[in-house]
């Protein structure tokens, strides 16, 4: 009898975690261990988006019985209890003589997701909203992603679509407090780049400004998140994703909330943290922090030594990251006005103008005529100059004078055969030279146009245009990024193989298409 009852008790448990979100870590404890740091898979996150076969707490069960057995076989066990993920779009074929309007138009079909596709027991967040992945390894949806896909889908007057995954991240802050980096368990301790109000302002050019009345409820809870202590922060501290500056101003870092290896690459973690310096629970938090910037890696977070030891990302305020909570405190003033409340209005227009202060003080490098990440412990700007310098173009923060010494640098530096770089420094990782990524060519081109350089904006989309081209009508294939600097070489770096679909290389490139009026 007893047994029976730590049996249904095991269920109970399994049953009641699934509910609260748990991990395949926190679900399979022993058996995750012991699969990640074996050689079954090639990459760790093929296990962690595997698919029970039965209930858990059974898996666990015979796995604790038998795993010491001579003749024991993990990777057989792992074959009869698991249903390993598919490859997403691998079986779809291009007709490139269709040409890449038609590669595009079709590739909205194929990575779209039934909202109801989430099964029991996978670390698959459920959506309300049929949604659209990234492609290749990344199966689910990601935050970042999303809005540089939707530039697409709105060329492609898909608006009921922007629409579903809009609601899906507003489904997502409502349950959880904040968007996370992708609809994965595994990924609830940290965000990504917060773009939310920015595909507000997409779908109110097809829906209106409405869109900021109906979605406010969101817009402060996202804020508040990224803003949760500010208000009892003293000078020079930090917590979770705020830091006070030494002028008493609150501006914002990356954070993760676990400083534990990442399921998703947890052989890689565990490798990486034996060559550093830090402690590792330090250095684990440092990773997860960049992954919430969506710059996983680069020499952009590292320090001289350009070492992935080295890595650092809770010491900086990241340019890009304050200019989008800018445009989140703008978003949100707006709604109240739409409201007709312009006490909060004025509340939240104070709060980005206090935000803008601050990013001109600490980010601008008059030496680099750049914007720059501020390392808030060392007080002083980073010495890494990245692309991620453009944001403060893209919303008007930049003054004429810095935005003409921007271009020139753009032109003279970063402007490469293929697109823009997004770095100087060739240290192995993806976010680093020679490779160039689709977010960051249009955040250039949009920024430039903005303070009326259009002529290096569109040399800039015709080069990154040409490249996307190229590459599929010799492959087939848009890819996640490219390498802006060789033609004969093919952009790679990081813990990952490139990676075919591709979400956001398809939306960037479609929207210029039509921007620039090219077939």
């Amino acid at each position: 009898m007893r047994k029976i009852m730590l049996a249904l008790c095991m269920v109970f448990v399994f049953s009641f975690a699934k509910s609260q979100n748990l991990t395949p870590q926190q679900f399979f404890p022993g058996l995750f261990e012991a699969v990640q740091l074996s050689d079954i898979f090639s990459d760790n996150k093929t296990f962690v988006d595997a698919l029970p076969k039965s209930d858990p707490a059974v898996i666990m069960k015979y796995y604790n019985q038998h795993k010491s057995e001579a003749n024991f076989d993990l990777k057989r066990f792992v074959a009869d209890n698991f249903a390993m993920p598919v490859t997403e779009g691998g079986e779809f074929k291009t007709d490139i003589s269709k040409g890449v309007r038609k590669h595009i138009d079709t590739l909205w079909t194929v990575l779209s997701r039934k909202h109801n596709s989430a099964s029991k027991y996978s670390s698959l967040i459920s959506l309300p909203n049929d949604f659209i992945i990234p492609g290749g390894r990344f199966r689910e949806t990601y935050y970042w992603d999303t809005y540089f896909t939707m530039l697409g889908l709105q060329e492609s007057h898909k608006t009921k679509i922007m629409e579903n995954l809009i609601n899906n991240f507003a489904y997502l802050i409502n349950k959880f407090g904040f968007i996370p980096t992708g609809t994965r368990t595994y990924y609830l301790t940290r965000s990504q780049a917060p773009f939310f109000s920015m595909m507000l302002d997409l779908l109110a050019k097809d829906e209106g400004n409405k869109v900021f009345i109906k979605y406010q409820p969101e817009l402060l809870k996202e804020y508040a998140f990224w803003m949760k202590g500010a208000e009892k922060l003293k000078t020079g501290v930090a917590y979770r994703n705020v830091v006070s500056l030494s002028g008493g101003e609150i501006l914002n870092r990356n954070w993760d909330d676990s400083d534990k290896p990442r399921q998703e690459a947890f052989r890689n973690d565990l490798d990486s943290a034996k060559k550093s310096k830090q402690k590792p629970q330090d250095f684990y938090r440092n990773v997860r922090a960049a992954g919430e910037s969506g710059w996983d890696f680069g020499s952009r977070w590292f320090d001289e030594s350009d070492k992935f030891g080295s890595i650092q990302t809770t010491s900086f305020i990241p340019v890009d990251l304050n200019c989008l909570l800018y445009h989140l405190e703008l978003s949100i003033a707006k709604s109240y006005q739409l409201h007709g409340n312009s006490d909060r209005n004025n509340y939240f227009l104070a709060k980005a103008l206090a935000r803008k202060k601050a990013i001109l003080k600490y980010c601008w490098s008059e030496k680099d005529s750049w914007f720059m990440d501020y390392n808030w412990r060392l007080k002083r700007t980073s010495q890494q100059q990245t692309i991620a310098g453009v944001f403060p173009l893209d919303f008007n923060i930049a003054s004429v004078k810095q935005a003409d010494q921007m271009a020139y640098v753009l032109k003279t530096k970063f402007l490469k055969p293929r697109g823009v770089a997004t770095s100087f420094k060739r240290t192995g990782q993806q976010w680093d030279s020679p490779n160039g990524w689709a977010p960051m060519q249009f955040m250039a081109i949009n920024g430039l146009e903005k303070y009326h350089h259009n002529d290096l904006a569109k040399e800039i989309a015709l080069r990154w245009i040409k490249t996307n081209v190229t590459v599929f009508e010799e492959t087939g294939k848009l890819t996640e990024k490219y390498n802006v600097s060789d033609n004969n070489i093919k952009a790679g770096g990081g813990e990952y193989p490139q990676q075919d679909g591709y979400g956001w290389t398809n939306g960037v490139l479609l929207y210029l298409l039509d921007r620039y009026h090219m077939d």
